[in-house]
């Protein structure tokens, strides 16, 4: 299955889960919360006051090499979106992706999505846990703070 497969068929529209694609092109799903949606919100609003100059985009999907991953909140420079549009799913990932941890996910799965959405172009990869707590990943390594959106806050 593909990502656009999965975008048109109308029985998985609505569905209170979040989906996903691993890299057999099977849908994997995930139940998210009303306290995941509010941090999502949050991140959002957040990333906005840093006067970025680009879009935030909620659920944000990125063919990977383990199929086609939503981040949760994404940042996309205008010279990103000017390349990419808004293509669905993304071929390269913004600059900025953002996993809100949720109980389902495992350690491994996260340090897993970190991988891919750098791999595909992300400079940074943000992961915040259901306490608010945000840990900033580049190509090399964590790091102590965004160095995009350097004001953006460790904790929420």
């Amino acid at each position: 299955m593909k990502w656009k497969d999965v975008c048109e068929d109308k029985s998985l529209q609505d569905l209170p889960y979040k989906i996903e694609l691993n890299g057999k092109g099977q849908i994997v799903m995930s139940p998210a919360s009303n306290r995941h949606g509010r941090m999502q919100s949050r991140i959002g609003l957040l990333i906005g006051k840093q006067a970025l100059r680009g879009e935030i985009i909620s659920e944000c999907s990125v063919e990977t090499a383990d199929g086609t991953k939503v981040a949760d909140v994404a940042w996309a420079s205008y010279a990103f979106i000017k390349r990419h549009g808004f293509e669905t799913p993304y071929t390269a990932a913004p600059e900025i992706c953002v996993e809100i941890a949720s109980p389902s996910n495992s350690e491994t799965e996260i340090r897993e999505k970190i991988g891919l959405y750098l791999d595909r172009g992300a400079k940074e990869v943000w992961v915040c846990d259901l306490e608010g707590r945000v840990k900033f990943h580049a190509l090399d390594g964590e790091i102590s703070k965004s160095k995009l959106a350097p004001k953006f806050p460790s904790k929420i």
